[in-house]
């Protein structure tokens, strides 16, 4: 029955079923034919989502919603391109920063991309920027979503394997760092090459403050997130409530372009979004069910075990899977169905379930932005109205240095472990 299961599982994938409903019936099959009740079906589908930790990811994508209809994204930009605007290629790198500041609101890479690509890449249009080169920054940069906290993966990934969520998030703070000043780093290489433009000045103190002035209550809302988290005044479900009271007060009273349609949108979009997710989560807790059952994941590290116990070996085959699993599957799926197992083959070598977590997330982030199922990438190309196979290309400098930030998250622990050690002492 277990051939049954992931060939049924991969049928599905093949001919464009939904990762949530590929699972629900690959399940199912296997359920109807091993003669187990159905009863445990729907009882494994909804202890899923008995998780109080669930609760926080409707608040960080309503929150990031807000921010978006709010008029807060548009200030982060703005604040973004004084600072930057004047070297070359400014707009690129004010569209790398504004991705790791709506990071810390926001929690997902899609949001960002739609949010931050919608208006950066016809600014980047107009200001003599190639399309294709928009596009690609801008797909990019949005993969710093889901490490910088709040990560929506993340959440995840601790909630599967009931690791701590601040404990992840932290965690993640520095590689979103590293990954962010990388692709700066592309970014000016690439513009000074091809003679990109930057703006005919430096913005005056006067206009960066100014600025800084008009985005403070947006740049506060990313440091009550992460300070609340990470000082261990709140916990991320908290955060994200104490995020959406936040956006709402910002958005009516201080912006003023909250309305109540917008906020009715607003709650829509939170809605589906959220739906999807918790569909997901229910269905894939099912298919973990199974895999437990039937000691899929003890085979899985029996194996690689028995191919090799050196720790950097496993991780470098971990990585080769992951980015190849990231290709073809939706990020959140992806870890539903594979961290708990090769979580229980790393910690057989020594390695730290923090930093392993934060690995497969990046690993994972990776194929946002790569064909066949990046979204982030569709996303972007379809905004800048640009050939996917141009994007693509373009993309390659920027995929490169992610993975050259992965090797380091993946053998230097003290860039994720280290760093939770240094701010939360253990």
């Amino acid at each position: 029955m277990v051939a049954v299961l992931f060939i049924s599982f991969l049928v599905c994938l093949s001919i464009g079923v939904p990762v949530a409903f590929s699972l629900a019936i690959s399940s199912l099959l296997y359920f109807l034919g091993s003669g187990m009740p159905l009863t445990i079906y729907t009882q494994r589908f909804f202890s899923g989502l008995d998780s109080f930790t669930l609760l926080c990811i409707p608040g960080f994508v309503l929150a990031g919603n807000l921010m978006n209809f709010g008029g807060i994204t548009e200030r982060l930009i703005k604040f973004c391109n004084k600072l930057v605007g004047h070297i070359t290629g400014g707009l690129a790198i004010a569209n790398v920063v504004a991705s790791m500041l709506f990071a810390g609101i926001s929690g997902t890479a899609l949001a960002d991309t739609v949010s931050v690509g919608g208006v950066l890449i016809p600014a980047m249009k107009k200001d003599g920027y190639d399309a294709d080169f928009s596009a690609a920054i801008t797909a990019a940069s949005s993969c710093v979503g889901p490490i910088i906290p709040p990560s929506v993966p993340m959440i995840m990934a601790a909630t599967l394997t009931g690791l701590s969520v601040s404990k992840l998030f932290v965690a993640g703070i520095l590689p979103g760092i590293l990954m962010g000043g990388g692709m700066i780093l592309a970014s000016v290489i690439i513009s000074h090459k091809r003679h990109y433009p930057k703006a005919e000045k430096r913005a005056t103190i006067r206009e960066i403050l100014s600025t800084g002035k008009t985005s403070f209550w947006a740049l506060l809302m990313t440091l009550i997130i992460l300070l609340g988290i990470v000082g261990g005044i709140v916990t991320p479900t908290e955060a994200s409530i104490l995020a959406v009271v936040y956006g709402i007060f910002v958005g009516i009273f201080i912006y003023k372009e909250l309305t109540i349609k917008r906020m009715l949108e607003c709650m829509r979009q939170t809605v589906v979004s959220s739906a999807a997710i918790m569909a997901l989560v229910g269905f894939a807790n099912i298919f973990a069910y199974i895999l437990t059952k039937e000691q899929i994941p003890q085979m899985v590290a029996d194996a690689m075990l028995s191919f090799t116990t050196n720790k950097y070996i496993i991780l470098l085959l971990i990585n080769l899977l992951l980015v190849f699993v990231g290709m073809f599957m939706e990020t959140i799926a992806a870890i539903l169905i594979l961290f708990p197992v090769l979580l229980g083959v790393v910690t057989q070598v020594g390695v730290d379930p923090i930093q392993f977590g934060v690995i497969v997330v990046l690993n994972l982030v990776i194929g946002l932005c790569t064909p066949p199922v990046g979204v982030c990438l569709f996303a972007a190309t379809n905004i800048a109205e640009e050939k996917l196979t141009n994007v693509i290309r373009e993309l390659m400098p920027f995929i490169a240095s992610n993975f050259i930030v992965l090797a380091i998250v993946t053998y230097v622990p003290a860039v994720t472990v280290g760093v939770v050690k240094l701010i939360m002492g253990s």
